[in-house]
C-alpha cells in the first residue's frame, strides 16, 4: 500500500514551510506526483485557569482573511522539544506560565498535502507573567468559561481545527480517568 518515491523536486524553501513535488510509484505500478508542504511541526495549548475558565487567543489569519478564536499555538524551532515550545508559546502569546502540563497526543492537520504535526498540551495551575508576542503578531487574549467555548464549537462559531481537537482530547482524558465532565453533552443538547 506504500507509495515509493522515485524523484523529489524542491520547489520552495521558506521561513515557515517548504514545498516539494515527489514523483511516486503507486501500488498498481503506475506513477503519479504528490505536492507536499513540509512543516517543522507545532504545539497547541489549552490553558485552564483556577476558576475553570480557559484562555484563547483572537488573531487575524491572512490565508483565510478572518479573525479566529483559537488556543495558543506555535511552530517548533529547529531542535526544540514540543513541551519546551509549548511553555514558550503559552507565555509569549498569553502572558501566563503553567506549573502543570499534560500531553494530550498529536494531530496531523492536513495529511493529504502536508506533514504538519501539532502536539497538544493541557496547561494548568497558571501564573500571570508578561505577554511577549513577536513583532508581527497582534493577539488579543480572551478568557471564557469552558462550557461557553464548547457551545461556540458546537454552533460553528469556533472553527479552528486544533482548538476543536484539543477540547475533544481533554474530554476523552476526563472520561478515561473517571472525571465528571458532562459539559460536552449539555452543550450539544
Amino acid at each position: 500500500m506504500d507509495e515509493k518515491t522515485i524523484k523529489t523536486t524542491r520547489i520552495f524553501s521558506g521561513k515557515i514551510l517548504n514545498l516539494r513535488v515527489d514523483e511516486v510509484r503507486l501500488q498498481n505500478g503506475r506513477t503519479s506526483t504528490r505536492e507536499i508542504v513540509e512543516h517543522p511541526g507545532a504545539v497547541a495549548i489549552l490553558p485552564v485557569l483556577k476558576d475553570g475558565s480557559v484562555l484563547l487567543v483572537k488573531q487575524y489569519r491572512k490565508p483565510i482573511e478572518e479573525y479566529l478564536l483559537e488556543v495558543p499555538a506555535g511552530k517548533l524551532e529547529v531542535g526544540e522539544e514540543p513541551l519546551e515550545c509549548a511553555k514558550r508559546e503559552l507565555e509569549e502569546e498569553t502572558g501566563y506560565s503553567a506549573k502543570d502540563w499534560k500531553y494530550l497526543g498529536y494531530i496531523y492537520t492536513t495529511p493529504g498535502f502536508s506533514n504538519e504535526k501539532i502536539h497538544l498540551y493541557l496547561a494548568e495551575n497558571l501564573e500571570k507573567t508578561t505577554q511577549n508576542t513577536d513583532e508581527d503578531e497582534f493577539i488579543e487574549v480572551v478568557k471564557l468559561p469552558e462550557k461557553k467555548v464548547i457551545e461556540m464549537i458546537s454552533k460553528g462559531e469556533i472553527t479552528d481545527s486544533k482548538t476543536i481537537c484539543i477540547f475533544f482530547r481533554k474530554k476523552l482524558l476526563k472520561l478515561q480517568t473517571g472525571g465528571d465532565d458532562n459539559y460536552l453533552e449539555e452543550a450539544l443538547r
